[in-house]
């Protein structure tokens, strides 16, 4: 799953010091190699160079949310 900028996330990485928290994709970078690596912020800093599969979709920020009818 890809995730857009302003999208709401939670970050799985036993090395940060913001494992498990909630933070904001502030940016997106796509590498030569087809994989997006991103810049989190979070409450009290942020964390760059995130890797796509250490991220989750925080509650309540699914994008299946629209309401096109």
């Amino acid at each position: 799953m890809a995730f857009e900028k302003d999208d709401r996330v939670v970050l799985h990485d036993k090395h940060s010091e913001y494992d498990g928290e909630t933070g904001t994709i502030t940016q997106v970078v796509d590498s030569m190699f087809g994989e997006s690596n991103y810049t989190i912020s979070f409450e009290d800093g942020q964390e760059a160079g995130v890797p796509e599969d250490a991220l989750e979709l925080a509650e309540g920020d699914d994008a299946d949310e629209t309401d096109e009818e």
